[in-house]
């Protein structure tokens, strides 16, 4: 996946069936979906595939235990059997986590059990475990730093778990090898209308060379996510909202906080939210928070409220302690939930179902979703699109389609760091045989080497240190102070990757501590 490639697939084509705006989990799932039935497809993303709400998730795909709580019986299903077949169609990135609700009370332990064999028959076919009650020694073995004090007993069940911007990256793959152009830091800037106020394209500026190009094409979709409403702005003629962005945090720590393969699952603090404490990339992410916000960002902050109910909730229920000098790394992410007909919601109140609207200039736009059925999302959109009568009629064959990476068998060796990058690990091992100075480790105390970097840019379309250190390595997330660390030595290999001069490294640099300064904490930004 080249983007010099993907420039000159947009310049040589005239007419496009779909156009998709947004390169989130939606965008391009839609992309897979509309090239893999056939249609001419192309997606323009304003900055790097996944930099808003699909790189800052809980890392889960799973059915949304507390939804069944709430009686949405079709949400979970559906979840359920999404988080099935990507766990089939990307065995690379989503593996089976077994999460333990640690209780302290007694008839929770029953209440939690029942609730849970529901959530299993629910998955029907596509099960990745059974629930089972624990007792109390038992929960104790599995969460080694669970806070002993007043624990009765326990409940173990299975969801899944994976790396969010990079099934994105491997999406943007997978589009591609089925024929679609994908572009990202081309932004949308307009949309086209004909004398009829009917939407027959988009004005989009390629922010690298600042060229503009007009792209016409059948129908276009809106997949903006908490940018919705600005591309709304663009098609209607009265201002109307239609997603409210909800934040969550998350809190990086170091791997003693949880040792051991499973998660914690808190089903309900004291607010009512649920808690997850997930391993991932050998370090553990605990959260979310679920907050209302009026304004959207690229890069949101997380309040000083929302950092004090995940360190207090997490403390209460683990024995060594978490504090603020234990945060590695915080992030803030935005969910895009469909807004309300009534004012003054609370998030939990807001559901979290996709809603497809279709405005009466053509233009098509999903609000609301969740990373798990981003594929029966994208499957929805077309058909939509089909049923207006802007696409000749195709059926999807998304169901089955592998994703770019996945592996042939279900064995992956994740004690290698290079396990997320499934089939193509001996392609980059082959790449360190050829450039042996890329063997070369990007930090002292983690495994990530110089040939992801270079991966990363010639096959991934990274173009900043933003790219690499956020949504290719992850580091940023997980340790804000080494990714700063090693930031300069990243700008270096993609400048001598793409010819860029000194002048462009130090801004690079300049603009990367700008960006990780959000991912401290207040008294370190």
């Amino acid at each position: 996946m080249n983007r010099s490639e993907q420039l000159l697939k947009l310049q040589n084509t005239e007419n496009w069936d779909v156009i998709i705006i947004g390169g989130g989990a939606s965008g391009l799932g839609t992309a897979i979906d509309a090239a893999s039935r056939g249609y001419k497809t192309i997606l323009l993303e304003a900055v790097d595939f996944a930099k808003g709400t699909s790189s800052r998730s809980t890392k889960l795909v799973h059915g949304g235990v507390r939804y069944l709580a709430q009686g949405d019986v079709h949400l979970v299903r559906e979840a359920l059997k999404e988080r099935g077949l990507l766990a089939q169609n990307a065995n690379h990135l989503v593996k089976n986590q077994s999460f333990v609700i640690p209780n302290y009370h007694w008839l929770s332990g029953y209440f939690y059990t029942i609730g849970l064999k529901i959530y299993d028959l629910l998955s029907g076919g596509l099960s990745l475990g059974s629930s089972k009650y624990l007792s109390k020694k038992k929960t104790i073995e599995m969460l080694p730093n669970v806070e002993e004090d007043g624990l009765v007993n326990g409940v173990i069940y299975h969801d899944g778990q994976f790396d969010d911007s990079r099934l994105a990256v491997n999406l943007a793959q997978t589009a591609v090898e089925n024929g679609a152009c994908v572009l990202n830091y081309t932004k949308v800037i307009n949309l086209i209308k004909d004398d009829k106020n009917q939407i027959t394209g988009v004005q989009a500026v390629d922010q690298e060379t600042g060229i503009n190009y007009n792209i016409k094409g059948a129908v276009v979709i809106n997949a903006t996510g908490v940018f919705t409403n600005a591309i709304m702005k663009l098609n209607d003629k009265v201002y109307k909202k239609y997603i409210v962005p909800s934040q969550g945090i998350h809190l990086v720590f170091d791997k003693s906080f949880l040792p051991g393969e499973h998660a914690l699952m808190i089903p309900k603090t004291k607010d009512g939210r649920v808690l997850f404490a997930v391993p991932w990339h050998n370090h553990v992410v605990v959260g979310t928070t679920d907050t209302l916000i009026k304004k959207q960002s690229l890069e949101p902050i997380a309040l000083e409220s929302e950092i004090e109910f995940v360190l207090e909730t997490a403390q209460r229920f683990l024995a060594k302690k978490p504090t603020r000098a234990d945060v590695l790394s915080v992030f803030a992410g935005l969910r895009p939930l469909a807004a309300p007909k009534e004012e003054g919601r609370s998030t939990k109140e807001v559901s979290r179902s996709h809603k497809i609207i279709v405005s009466e200039t053509g233009l098509i736009t999903i609000t609301g979703g969740k990373w798990t059925t981003y594929r029966k999302i994208a499957e929805d959109i077309i058909d939509k699109a089909i049923l207006k009568g802007k696409l000749p009629k195709k059926p999807c064959i998304t169901q089955n389609l592998s994703i770019h990476g996945n592996k042939p068998t279900t064995t992956l060796d994740r004690e290698n760091h290079l396990y997320i990058y499934g089939s193509d690990i001996t392609k980059i091992l082959q790449l360190q045989e050829k450039e042996p100075e890329l063997k070369e480790k990007l930090h002292l105390d983690y495994e990530f080497t110089l040939a992801e970097i270079v991966w990363a840019v010639r096959y991934e379309m990274a173009r900043t240190v933003d790219d690499i250190l956020a949504r290719r390595v992850r580091l940023l997330f997980l340790d804000a102070r080494a990714a700063i660390e090693v930031s300069e030595k990243t700008a270096r290999v993609i400048a001598k990757e793409l010819g860029h001069d000194e002048n462009w490294v130090a801004k690079e640099i300049a603009d990367f501590k700008a960006t990780s300064k959000g991912f401290f904490l207040s008294e370190f930004r």
